[in-house]
């Protein structure tokens, strides 16, 4: 057996690179960014108007000047205008192009307009106000964004700014994720005493979502032959392998020995940590294979714990670390790692953790309670209010 921390040093040592694949801007989204974008132009690209009103040349109104005839009106969306006088103005709107021969803007608001003049109702007027300057956020060929970001809404209007129609983003691997064991019916069907819903895959599922990886699913019975023939199959098919359950120690948990058989690699079988300890982990030709445990608690935090980092090594971007306080005294005997469930709040403008309290791995209702797991170390028994651990978040 072997530490948490081992397990997922190995796990990151056989991270695995999936390629490129060009998709048309909107559907990057969730997406990592395989390529730099770089501004095409000036941010913004020409000397732009940002409030509504006139425009005039600063020296007039610094020389006394207070009444200005208005020229003509410059429209956002048109060509640029030509002010003839430093002594007129030019009525402007928000997004427009600042005219030429003039450099300041003053607000509808602080002026009125009779018979063609705009007579400024204010004192202090400051060269160049409510002007956004060429180049002032971003010159062309600036970087935008960097290649490796996780694409948001933020990032879709850049790309969308500087002209690109699609974008290189890495490809998500191709996942199958198997339930094993003749106690699971669908979810549409109505158990028998004796049986539960399937529900670790779609909880997988859903996590993976979150990856932005859209995973398919299939249920193996405690059948051998059955099960050795459907995972040769998926393991010529599919580039990742994650199932929940037949990883333990009981009658009818076959996996560890059909892998062995179909020639994947072990790369560890138990982990020091609770939940999850008998977590396999294994590979084949570029084939990764991850073994959880059935109970759902288990299944849930391994796939956190150790599907989540693999991932995002693999694809090239970095998870967001964190940390938490502990609310109240935690007690845990066993030299294990321990993987508690809380929830969170926020005090004094830190997150601090409370323990739930659940009835074990298999206790999947109480998922809904928590926020998150903090990963308490095993060297340690006793885990006092106010000291700082690492938190998984999955709300």
């Amino acid at each position: 057996m072997i530490s948490a921390e081992e397990a997922l040093q190995i796990v990151l040592n056989n991270s695995q690179d999936f390629g490129v694949e060009e998709v048309p801007f909107l559907e990057s989204v969730g997406r990592v960014l395989k390529e730099d974008i770089v501004a095409d132009r000036d941010f913004p690209p020409f000397n732009r108007v940002s409030m509504d009103g006139i425009a005039i040349d600063f020296t007039a109104f610094k020389n006394g000047q207070r009444s200005f005839t208005i020229e003509g009106v410059q429209a956002a969306g048109s060509s640029q205008l030509t002010m003839n006088e430093i002594t007129s103005c030019m009525e402007v709107m928000t997004g427009a192009v600042l005219p030429n021969n003039t450099d300041t803007v003053i607000r509808y608001e602080d002026v009125t307009i009779e018979n063609g003049v705009a007579i400024v109702q204010i004192e202090h007027v400051t060269g160049n106000q409510n002007v956004h300057q060429q180049g002032r956020d971003r010159i062309a060929g600036d970087l935008l964004i960097a290649q490796n970001k996780i694409v948001s809404a933020a990032e879709i209007g850049v790309i969308a700014t500087v002209g690109k129609s699609s974008v290189k983003v890495a490809k998500t691997p191709k996942v199958m994720i198997v339930s094993t064991g003749d106690e699971l019916v669908e979810v549409n069907e109505m158990p028998l005493a004796h049986q539960i819903r399937r529900s670790n895959v779609f909880t997988l599922v859903s996590l993976l979502q979150k990856l932005n990886i859209k995973a398919e699913t299939a249920h193996i019975t405690d059948d051998k032959e059955r099960l050795k023939m459907r995972v040769e199959s998926y393991l010529k098919e599919y580039d990742v392998l994650l199932f929940s359950g037949a990883v333990s120690k009981g009658k009818f948990d076959y996996l560890p020995e059909v892998l062995e058989e179909l020639e994947v690699e072990k790369l560890f079988h138990r982990v020091a940590q609770r939940p999850g300890k008998p977590f396999w982990y294994g590979h084949l030709d570029g084939k990764s294979v991850f073994a959880f445990p059935g109970n759902p608690i288990s299944t849930y935090v391994n796939c956190l714990a150790y599907f989540y980092p693999w991932f995002a090594k693999s694809s090239g971007f970095e998870l967001k670390e964190e940390t938490v306080i502990l609310g109240e005294d935690v007690s845990f005997k066993p030299e294990l790692t321990y993987f508690l469930q809380v929830r969170i709040e926020v005090k004094y403008g830190h997150l601090v953790a409370f323990p739930i309290k659940g009835n074990g791995s298999g206790d999947l209702a109480s998922l809904v309670q928590a926020d998150g797991f903090v990963q308490l170390p095993k060297e340690q028994i006793t885990f006092k209010k106010g000291e700082t651990f690492s938190f998984i978040r999955y709300r």
